[in-house]
């Protein structure tokens, strides 16, 4: 006999957790480096492998559905008709996830003309009797009715939530009633959407279960309708037979003609090779591994697991064979490592044979180069060694002495190579490099390729780490740091304390890959036509972002300790506001306290949600629903303010001066977002709120040098103006040439009423459907930003379109043109794919129709001031100014200028900002100076 621990099953309702998997990540898709959707077999297989780590089932299966649930057409031919045809990225995913769960062993089941309901029911059923205890593992509301003692739903959490088990008393609480089969009761009186039963006429959720309370079944309501007062008599009266078909329809068989043979649903070990096969066609890198630590653990519910004495060829490897998990991966990887490769790596450490080395590097085309240093930070990075490789499986490492002057005297040597003009130096995040050469008194001159930003242009929305190009690309796996200095962390060592040997192999591996995707990318940048957006505008701009990032700016601490005292005394006189109202004291920073203040104490909202740990759920977004209903709400999220600016900004900016310069240095990264918009990092200075008195006072923190000014530089409603020249919209572009306000006159326009008469409510409005519209915003978006009634809103919109009919005729072709070529481009050619353009699921292809007409303007607004930020810092050396670029922030550009210079600057970095492409809308910029940027902005 089992015991009853090692008598658990789990049945999996496939479809509904690959839609849940799928929709999970619909904003954040898993794409490959092809372009193929895998989000919705990631988000399967991600829970697949967590319900094994987290439960240990003994017995295991998947449920499909097979064909069409004939069983209940026969009856009613409109059964389930109302729903959206399954989206194509999950129509793809269904042959993986077949090939998954065979490769792991786990039984598929699925019976034609039977739901999977059907048969997670008859299965359920029979294993009950075997003494089983069996979690149904579905969001699937219908389930409940199946719920016994030995039967439960196992009902995954959203968004990383725990789960959750619906048992009997469960269910019973739920749905207001005294036994789970009458939760088929339940939905043949109220009909379910979903499935598209239609249920009895009148009834919705509450009168339900007030008839349910009351006459316990749908028959016995039907039998005592002469009870049923007024209108709603008739209608049930007059829906009865429908009531009996959606019972019959809502009602999951349990004698599907299917068997239960318990040992085949045995969890047993998976075919590591065979799983390891699939996942690296769909890239999922880490999943290999959590899937092997779900098998780690020897439990008595794993079955079949042993160490056979000999394993013949082709057959499944089994968990005991391997130690650990880098066993297991050497054994079943399907990419060549250095091990397996026939590669010549050498090290020289002798000055003549380095110089030898320079020579030679100077009379090749392109040299891939890649540095090894002491730390990630740029600014206190020492270099540990520099590798060179100029031809596949061929590469050179140059050590570096630990002593500063020593290893200066080695790079003098290739400092040639690295200021010559005709030689293509390449790298992988070329600006660590520049940054850090540069620090060692090396300024990089010349053609150069990053071959991230190289495959950031091909595929903004894909990952650009080496380590997975070189697996995607190459088919081959890097040696990973990590198995050389440790993991992070007091015992992790540096490059340098590894014998030369070691760094070699290492050093040399990270140049060669590079080289190789230069040799692959490089080509498809000129097939793509992204030659000029690459060598023009992104490669220049590096060069400019490092200087910017090497310069960093004066922060003054004192203003920082003030501002930190204020907010201090902000945050006690809003507790104490917030303390009155709640006639209690609580801590405010405890959402477990402020949540049962809120839903228990105040009474705000019955229906509150709760999270995973049981707390009331208190973000913000709830909060902001609940600001009309008591005062308390606009305190809590003033303080929330106020504290996320003295933690965030005014308490952690002083931890981030550097100590040599006693300056902030950020980071701007050119690939993280997929507009082509830069990315503060490493302190994000782009996010610093201005739209508050206190956020906008963190900027006076921001200050010159002595002698110096700061200059601000902001475009002007860039993207509207954008979107007026790229759409060739007349009345906007009038409007702008004519030196108009941009929303007075649009609203003129949309309430037609002279200019001078537009009230600032107007105005208002006109500039909410001015971005709006950008955004593609909707009727209900801009009746709730706005004020307006939905019919109100919605004919604004019409009226808006009709005020500029050839913006509407632009944003339509936008859509068109991506559906044909499946991308959209900006005015510098900058590409943006959109894979779910023709989707058959309106939400994902109306989200992509946003991006179509959306991602050219901010693409646009991004492609100008990359181009005037070069074109500034050409011309400031040119004439020798020591006028400085420190910050780009958006549309905004920052300055530090010596008090002599300041006309110069102003002037000339008005003139090229305004003229960074040539428009027939004027691109305005608002330039100001101050000792600081509160005063310059």
């Amino acid at each position: 006999m089992q015991d009853n621990q090692d008598k658990r099953l789990f049945l999996i309702d496939a479809y509904a957790m690959i839609f849940r998997g799928y929709y999970a990540l619909i904003r954040t898709p898993r794409m490959t480096s092809d372009g193929r959707d895998t989000s919705a077999i990631f988000g399967f297989t991600n829970s697949l492998i967590e319900l094994i780590r987290r439960e240990k089932p003994s017995h295991l299966a998947v449920v499909f559905d097979v064909g069409q649930a004939s069983v209940r057409t026969v009856d009613f031919a409109e059964y389930k008709a109302n729903r959206n045809e399954t989206p194509e990225a999950i129509q793809l995913a269904i042959p993986y996830i077949h090939r998954i769960l065979q490769a792991m062993h786990v039984p598929i089941l699925g019976v034609e003309g039977y739901e999977a309901d059907d048969v997670i029911g008859t299965i359920a059923c029979k294993a009950e009797k075997e003494g089983y205890t069996t979690f149904m593992v579905t969001p699937d509301k219908d389930f409940a009715q199946l719920v016994t003692d030995k039967i439960k739903i196992y009902k995954p959490g959203l968004k990383g939530a725990e789960f959750t088990i619906l048992g009997v008393d469960e269910v019973k609480e739920k749905y207001e009633i005294e036994d789970p089969k009458q939760v088929i009761d339940f939905l043949a009186m109220m009909g379910d959407s979903v499935d598209n039963i239609p249920g009895l006429d009148g009834v919705g959720e509450k009168t339900a279960k007030k008839f349910l309370k009351e006459y316990g079944s749908l028959e016995n309501l039907l039998a005592n309708t002469h009870e049923i007062k007024g209108k709603l008599r008739e209608k049930v009266e007059a829906s009865a037979e429908r009531g009996i078909l959606s019972k019959k329809l809502a009602t999951i068989i349990c004698d599907a003609p299917l068997e239960f043979h318990q040992e085949q649903y045995d969890l047993e070990t998976p075919d590591w090779e065979k799983v390891k096969e699939v996942f690296d066609e769909v890239e999922f890198r880490r999943l290999y591994e959590n899937l092997y630590r779900a098998f780690a653990t020897p439990t008595e519910n794993v079955q079949n697991v042993q160490k056979p004495s000999s394993a013949p060829a082709g057959s499944s490897l089994q968990l005991d064979l391997f130690a650990n998990f880098e066993e297991l991966d050497h054994a079943t990887r399907t990419k060549s490592t250095f091990e397996d490769n026939d590669v010549l790596y050498q090290y020289i450490d002798l000055p003549k044979a380095q110089k030898t080395l320079a020579w030679n590097l100077m009379s090749q085309p392109a040299v891939a180069f890649d540095t090894e240093t002491t730390s990630l930070d740029e600014m206190e990075a020492e270099l540990v060694g520099i590798s060179f490789s100029y031809r596949k499986g061929l590469a050179y490492y140059i050590p570096l002495s630990a002593d500063l002057e020593e290893a200066k005297a080695t790079i003098e040597i290739f400092r040639p190579f690295f200021e010559k003009q005709n030689v293509i130096k390449i790298a992988h995040n070329l600006k660590f490099d520049y940054k850090v050469l540069k620090r060692y008194g090396v300024d990089m001159q010349g053609a150069m390729f990053d071959t991230m930003i190289a495959h950031y242009l091909l595929n903004p929305d894909g990952r650009h780490v080496m380590d997975y190009l070189s697996e995607v690309y190459l088919n081959y796996k890097p040696v990973a740091i990590e198995t050389l200095i440790g993991k992070k962390g007091k015992n992790q060592i540096t490059l340098r304390d590894l014998p030369v040997e070691e760094q070699t192999n290492y050093a040399a591996e990270d140049a060669d890959i590079t080289f190789q995707l230069y040799t692959v990318f490089a080509p498809q940048l000129q097939k793509e036509n992204l030659e000029d957006l690459f060598y023009k505008v992104e490669m220049p701009l590096m060069q400019v972002l490092a200087k910017m990032e090497l310069e960093g700016v004066a922060l003054d601490k004192e203003w920082l300790e003030q501002e930190s005292t204020d907010l201090e005394t902000d945050l006690r006189d809003l507790e104490r506001k917030i303390f009155e109202m709640a006639d209690v004291e609580f801590n405010v920073n405890s959402p477990r306290q402020l949540g049962e203040i809120l839903f228990e104490k105040l009474q705000l909202d019955p229906k509150a949600k709760k999270t995973k740990t049981g707390q009331y759920a208190t973000s913000e977004d709830i909060l902001q629903k609940l600001s009309a209903k008591h005062d308390i709400i606009k305190y809590i999220l003033e303080y929330r303010t106020y504290q996320k600016l003295k933690s965030t900004y005014v308490d952690a900016l002083p931890l981030q001066i550097d100590k040599n310069d006693n300056r902030v240095h950020t980071s701007f990264s050119q690939t993280t977002a997929a507009t082509g918009r830069l990315a503060s990092v490493n302190p994000n200075l782009q996010n610093i709120p201005i739209r508050t008195v206190r956020g906008q006072q963190i900027r006076g923190a921001f200050v010159a040098a002595p002698g110096h000014k700061i200059i601000s530089a902001d475009y002007s409603q860039i993207e509207l103006r954008l979107i007026a020249e790229i759409s060739n919209e007349e009345n906007m572009i009038e409007a702008f040439q004519n030196g108009e306000d941009i929303h007075a006159s649009t609203a003129a326009r949309l309430f037609d009423i002279p200019l001078e008469e537009v009230s600032k409510v107007q105005r208002g409005q006109a500039k909410t459907v001015n971005f709006g519209i950008l955004y593609g915003q909707g009727a209900f978006g801009l009746a709730e930003q706005t004020g307006l009634s939905r019919a109100e809103a919605k004919q604004m919109i019409e009226a808006y379109f009709q005020t500029y009919p050839r913006l509407k005729k632009y944003m339509a072709e936008q859509v068109e043109k991506a559906r044909e070529i499946g991308y959209v481009e900006t005015i510098l050619k900058r590409k943006r794919h959109l894979k779910d353009i023709n989707s058959g699921n309106f939400v994902v292809k109306a989200h992509a129709e946003r991006n179509a007409v959306n991602a050219p303007i901010q693409g646009s607004a991004a492609d100008v001031i990359k181009l005037a930020m070069i074109n500034i810092d050409k011309k400031l050396t040119e004439l020798n100014l020591k006028t400085k670029m420190l910050l780009q922030v958006h549309d905004e550009l920052l300055f530090e200028a010596p008090d002599d210079e300041i006309e110069v600057a102003t002037s000339l970095i008005k003139s090229e900002m305004e003229s960074a492409i040539e428009t027939k809308v004027p691109m305005l910029v608002e330039v100001g100076v101050g000792e600081n940027w509160l005063e310059a902005h």
